[in-house]
Parts: structure tokens; sequence; C-alpha cells
């Protein structure tokens, strides 16, 4: 029975998220499946991936075959990087104590990188929200002189309006 980890897509039309598995290969996509492995919603800034890393570990060294997608969220996440190393210390390449100084060094990097997207992506937010509030700022100015000029040649309107009366009233007793 062939294996392959795929993505079965789960969620509303238009807004899927999607379940990592285990299934066999002639399976239909959203249909049965072995193991769940974890999730992926790409609907987030970035990607939230959660996933078993052990268990999908073993399955590739079992020969499971992920498809495209798959295999790029396991590259992210570090498993076909430790498989990788794991065939390197069975060669005898390098030891067991090597693989993990090696393999923390990339986790490491690789979540420096990822703290720094996330905080360029609330920068960029940050400094949005930031210019929007200036522009609604400049707005409510405008929108004040403007009422202020309209209240300004109201009074004077009334004030003439006044004085005229009066004029006539006097010129009335006259």
């Amino acid at each position: 029975m062939p294996v392959k980890l795929r993505l079965q897509r789960q969620g509303k039309k238009r807004y899927a998220f999607y379940h990592i598995v285990a299934a066999d290969s002639r399976a239909p996509r959203d249909g049965k499946y072995i193991e769940r492995l974890g999730s992926y919603n790409p609907n987030t800034h970035p990607a939230t991936i959660e996933l078993n890393f052990d268990r999908a570990l073993t399955w590739l060294k079992n020969g499971a075959q992920p498809t495209e997608t798959c295999k790029s969220i396991l590259s992210n996440e570090g498993v076909l990087l430790k498989k990788h190393l794991l065939e390197g210390v069975k060669k005898g390449a390098f030891s067991e104590a090597e693989l993990q100084v090696r393999f923390d060094k990339w986790k490491s990097e690789k979540q420096s990188k990822f703290d720094a997207l996330k905080n360029e992506a609330t920068k960029r937010k940050n400094e949005l929200t930031r210019k929007r509030r200036e522009e609604e700022v400049k707005t409510k100015e405008a929108i004040a002189k403007k009422v202020a000029e309209k209240m300004a040649s109201a009074r004077l309107a009334a004030e003439t309006a006044a004085a005229e009366e009066v004029e006539q009233e006097t010129a009335a007793e006259e």
C-alpha cells in the first residue's frame, strides 16, 4: 500500500484550512486517511502550521511520499532536514551530537527569520494606522475650519440683519 503525506481540505468555501494526513495514495483527497499529522492554515499571516514532528519523521523514514505542497511544509518545519541528517548519522558522516547541533542551529536561524517577519508585519500595520490617523486629523481640521467659516458668515449675516433692523426702526421713528 503506497502511502502519501498530503493535505486534506477542511473549512468553509473560500476560507479553507488543511489537515496534514498520511493516507493511501488511492484514497480520495478528502477521504479516508491512516493518521492525522497536523494542520495548516494559510489564512493567517504568516501561515499557521501545527505538526506532530516525530510522527511525520517516522512516516518519511518508513517510505511515505509527500506531495509537493506537503513537502514544502515539511521542509519549512525541518522534518526533511532532520531525515537528511539522520541518514548522515546512519552512514557515519557525523555523530548524533553533531546532528543535534546542526538541527538546533538551523531551528534558531529559522525562528529569528520568523520573528523578523512578524515584527515587520507589525511595524507595517502600525505605520498604516499612524498614517490613517494623521489623515483623519487633517480631515477633521478641514471640516472644523469650514464649519467655523460658515458659523462666522452666519454670525456676520445675523449681525448685519440686526443692524439693518435697528436702522429701519430709527428711520421709521424720524
